[in-house]
This record gives C-alpha cells, structure tokens and sequence, in this order.
C-alpha cells in the first residue's frame, strides 16, 4: 500500500511560520524593551541631576540662612555679654551709694545732737537732706534699671535661643542634604530604605515660604532685641553718667557747706572769745576801780571824821569864843562837800559792783556760747568730717 504524498510544512512538524512571526516579535519587544531601558537610564540620571541640583540649591539657602543666623547669633551673644557688664557696673554703683547714703544719714543725727541753741534748720541741714533725698533718688532709680536690664538679658537670650535652635536644625538639614547629595544607588542604608512614605508624607508639613519666613521671624526678633538692648545700654550709660555727676556735685556742695560752717562757727568763737578776754581785762579794771573807789570813800571819811572831830572840838570853846568864824565856815562846808563827795562815791561804788555782776554775767554767758560754738564745731569739723571723709563719688 503506497502513502500519498503531502507538503513539508504541513503534517505534525512545527508551524516554522508562527515560529518566525514569534521570533520577530521577541526582537521587535527586546528593541522596546532596550529602547524603554535607555529611555528610562536617561530620565533616571535626568532626575537625579535634578535631584543634586535642587539639593546643592537647597544646601546653599541653607548655608545662606546659616550665616545670616550666626551673624545675628554672635550679635546677640555680644549684646548679652555687654548688659552683663553693664549690669555688674549697676550693680557696683547701687552698692556705691550705700555708704555715701548711711554718712548722710549719720551726719543728720549727729548733728541733732548740738545744743538747743544751736540745732537750727541751717544751710548745712539743707544740703545734707538734698543729699539724701538725691542718693535715695538715684538707689530707686539704678534698681529700676538694674530690672530693666534683667528683663532685656532675658529677652536676649530668649532670641538667642531660637536663633541656636534655628541654627541646629539647620545645621542638621544641610547635613541630610549634604548626605543625600553624595547619597548613590549602592550607599542606601536600611535606616532610609526602613522610612516609609506614611512618615515622610507626614514630616512635609512646611512650605518652603514658611521655611524661610521662620528663619526671617527669627533673625527680625533678634535684630529687635539688639536695637532694643542697644538703646537701653546708651540710655542707662546717659543715666549711670548723670546720676555719678548729679552725687558728686551734691556731695561737694554738702562738703562746701560744712566748710562754710565750720569757717562760721569759727569766726563767732573767735569773736565771743575776744569778747571774753575784753570782759576779763575790763572785770579787772572794774575790780580795780571798785577797790579805788572804797579807797577813796575810806580817805574821805578819814577826812569828814577829822573835819567832824574839829567841829566837835570848837563848840567846846568858850562862849564868847564860840564864834563862826571863817574856820568855822569852812569846816562846815568841808563837812558839806565831803558828805556829797562819800555819797557819790558810795554810789560809784554800788555801779562798779552792778557792773561787775554785769560782766560776770556776760563772762558766762559768753563762755556757755563759745563751750556750745565749741560742741557744734566739733561735731562738725571733727565728728561729721571723719564720717565724709572716705566718700568718693567714682564714676559709676
């Protein structure tokens, strides 16, 4: 039995035109295949030019804004350092008027001490009060400052801390840019490849408006608390100025009033004193004339007694003998002149004792005003000017 005759491609054998048509189409997807790998090689590496170009233009901002932080953060601190100073130099002179002001006051209560006489609201109590009243002036107003420079430390450093914060965290972003910039296909950690999108979707939470405006508020509150701490060190070097001048001019016009006094007091001593020593020399010449007076008044009743005794004697003659004669005149009129003359001497003699007792009475009167001259003066120029003594106003 013969078999029939059939074609090659037909039969069991494989179907060589559908072999050919898939293998065309094999080469036909491995030419799109490598076409969409080149594609995609050339949009990777396109992006990632983007991706390092976005970063080395994120790092510079950063670096940028870094800059203007630590300038304004070196700023700050050397505002902070100078209200530190200058709070010490505050401090000093709140400290410095303590002394002048316990002298003041010590000085008013001596001086309460003089005599009744002699504590008159004077030129030097006057000046002395202004004193007090200054020094007390200045402690409340120096303590006021001193607050107001607490307060302004404590603003600075508030702005100081935000600028740091600012500071570190950028300092940490520039080194996550700098990180991803040199960050390769084959240098991913398992820490980044562990951060899922959830989080990082979740950390996008800033506009990069808001992001630099941060950073502005920031540097804008720290460049205020500069101005303002700036003005307050110009106005409290004003004040710590004029209130050391204000002390010193006040303290030398107390000082030239105490030297006015003492020079005063002085003057008046010297006065009563020679005062004191006229009275003397005048109570001696009075004691003086006293004692010849009564030396007078006994001569002259040596002679009224003689005279009296005469006329006693002549009324013994004889009757016609008893005769008034010139002699008899006379030793009347003698008698006469010197019962006037012992009269007025008796009464010469009672003046020079009434003056006597006047002069004794103004030679103690004197001497109680210059022993009371004496206490004041010592207070003064002794007692109160050792106490000021050790005052020196230094510049604050």
């Amino acid at each position: 039995m013969s078999t029939p005759d059939r074609n090659p491609q037909e039969g069991g054998g494989p179907n060589l035109v559908s072999i050919e048509v898939m293998r065309n189409h094999s080469e036909l997807f491995r030419s799109e295949c490598m076409r969409l790998i080149m594609e995609s090689d050339k949009a990777c590496k396109r992006m990632q030019d983007d991706d390092n170009k976005r970063l080395d233009q994120r790092v510079r901002d950063i670096q940028f804004l870094r800059k203007e932080l630590e300038l304004k953060l070196d700023e700050i601190i050397l505002e902070i350092d100078a209200l530190i100073v200058l709070q010490s130099r505050v401090m000093k002179a709140l400290e410095g008027c303590k002394e002048p002001m316990r002298v003041t006051v010590l000085c008013l209560e001596e001086r309460m001490k003089r005599l009744p006489s002699e504590r008159l609201h004077d030129e030097v109590d006057r000046e002395l009060l202004r004193e007090r009243e200054l020094i007390d002036g200045v402690g409340s107003l120096l303590q006021r400052v001193a607050e107001q420079i607490n307060e302004q430390i404590r603003l600075n450093r508030s702005a100081k801390y935000y600028v740091e914060q600012d500071l570190k965290e950028k300092s940490e972003a520039q080194c996550i840019d700098d990180s991803c910039a040199l960050m390769t296909t084959h240098s991913q950690s398992n820490l980044q490849k562990s951060i899922n999108a959830k989080t990082l979707l979740a950390s996008l939470t800033v506009t990069p408006k808001q992001w630099e405006n941060i950073s502005d508020i920031n540097i804008i509150k720290a460049e205020q608390q500069k101005t303002n701490s700036q003005s307050l060190r110009a106005l409290v070097e004003s004040l710590l100025e004029q209130t050391a001048s204000d002390m010193q001019k006040q303290v030398q016009a107390t000082t030239s009033a105490f030297q006015l006094n003492v020079q005063e007091i002085k003057t008046a001593k010297s006065q009563m004193e020679d005062q004191l020593s006229k009275i003397l020399s005048e109570f001696a010449s009075q004691q003086r004339n006293k004692e010849d007076l009564q030396a007078s008044i006994t001569e002259n009743e040596h002679f009224l007694s003689l005279a009296q005794s005469r006329l006693t004697l002549r009324r013994q003659r004889p009757g016609k003998e008893h005769c008034h004669d010139p002699a008899q005149s006379q030793l009347l009129a003698e008698v006469q002149q010197l019962t006037v003359h012992i009269s007025k001497l008796h009464e010469a003699a009672a003046q020079s004792e009434q003056q006597q007792r006047a002069l004794i009475r103004c030679q103690l009167d004197l001497q109680e005003n210059i022993g009371i001259k004496a206490n004041s003066l010592y207070i003064d120029e002794v007692i109160c000017a050792q106490h000021r003594e050790p005052i020196i106003i230094h510049n604050f």
